[in-house]
């Protein structure tokens, strides 16, 4: 059904497009006519981090920013849910517009900068949640107006409030676009804000009672020194979990698109090249221990088995699922199990 609906989304602004379609998600969750949107996923239970996963196949951060159609979400097969960014907060983010589609490069530009309604918002919204069908992500970050000297304090204040309904969390420090934030990746910077937040995550892992994974989301425009500096760090600390990668600055694959001027993150299928390098070079240089999720550019099965081939152990989709819709979440999960279960080239093992 998503290839009828695409052409009336596309004849909205992106952004008006983006609202629009979670408010048709939601209503189609409600009434009970989701399933007529896609075919059902079936189940690949993968296991990381001690969680069972339905299948390895997510949602990534930004879609649904202040977790309010989480239920609706899951129905559409995912086997996990990532929300936010969210940060302390509330803000408006950057002057519309502030999101744009490349549909000739299968891409979108953005610089929404973190709007999102606070964290005691999101806080609410996903207590009422009912029925969570799968795993919760929650992803955090800073107000754009914490100075990055202040912005473990925001990051506290956010781990603290998410950390009981989480399953686990997401450190955002590497948006494009919130002034001077890719500046947190920089070697000291990043031991010492992760080191507090690591210290802080087992503090509350003994206050309630259970540990929750604390994952680290990258920027795909690290140059290789960055990389290993990035992956030094985060071995040292322990973390739980890499995310890679956010969008990218870059512009060299859609420099010819008369929207390439604009500022903001590239994502869809011009980042998964890049992504995907990103990715294999944080597997060689982090610790076995420390699982992967890759996510940037995927807009096919073929594209979610190149990352775990890369080395990832679960992959998110956000802008494929614009120019693809539902269909794509059954397709890469399909692809993965074919990979996972062919003799030949033998098991992607869960960690």
């Amino acid at each position: 059904m998503y290839k009828f609906a695409r052409p009336l989304l596309f004849g909205f602004d992106a952004e008006t497009a983006h609202g629009l379609g979670l408010r048709a998600l939601e209503l189609a969750y409600r009434s009970g006519s989701l399933p007529m949107l896609g075919r059902p996923v079936a189940p690949m239970p993968t296991k990381v981090w001690g969680l069972t996963f339905p299948n390895p196949v997510g949602l990534a951060a930004g879609m649904d920013k202040n977790g309010a159609h989480i239920e609706a979400l899951f129905a559409m097969g995912f086997g996990f849910v990532e929300v936010g960014t969210v940060t302390p907060r509330p803000q408006a983010g950057n002057p519309k517009p502030r999101m744009f589609r490349l549909p000739q490069h299968q891409a979108v530009i953005n610089r929404l900068g973190f709007n999102n309604e606070g964290v005691d918002a999101l806080v609410r919204n996903v207590e009422r949640v009912q029925k969570r069908a799968g795993i919760l992500g929650i992803n955090i970050g800073k107000n754009k107006d914490t100075s990055n000297e202040r912005a473990a304090s925001d990051y506290l204040f956010c781990l603290e409030r998410v950390y009981p309904l989480a399953d686990y969390i997401t450190v955002n420090i590497s948006s494009p676009n919130t002034a001077g934030l890719r500046e947190l990746q920089e070697e000291q910077a990043l031991r010492q804000l992760i080191g507090t937040l690591r210290e802080a995550q087992e503090d509350l892992a003994a206050q309630h009672g259970r540990r929750v994974p604390m994952l680290v989301k990258v920027a795909p425009d690290l140059s290789d020194e960055d990389i290993d500096a990035v992956a030094r760090v985060l071995g040292d600390l322990s973390v739980d979990g890499v995310v890679a990668t956010n969008t990218t600055v870059s512009r060299i694959s859609v420099q010819d698109h008369r929207l390439a001027r604009e500022t903001g993150g590239l994502s869809g299928a011009p980042l998964m090249g890049q992504s995907t390098l990103v990715l294999r070079r944080l597997r060689t240089r982090l610790p076995d221990t420390i699982p992967l999720i890759g996510v940037g550019g995927i807009l096919s099965g073929a594209d979610a088995v190149a990352k775990m081939a890369a080395g990832a152990s679960l992959v998110q989709c956000y802008s494929g699922l614009v120019y693809r819709g539902p269909e794509l979440i059954g397709e890469c999960v399909d692809a993965i199990r074919r990979r996972r279960e062919a003799p030949s080239r033998g098991a992607v093992a869960p960690e």
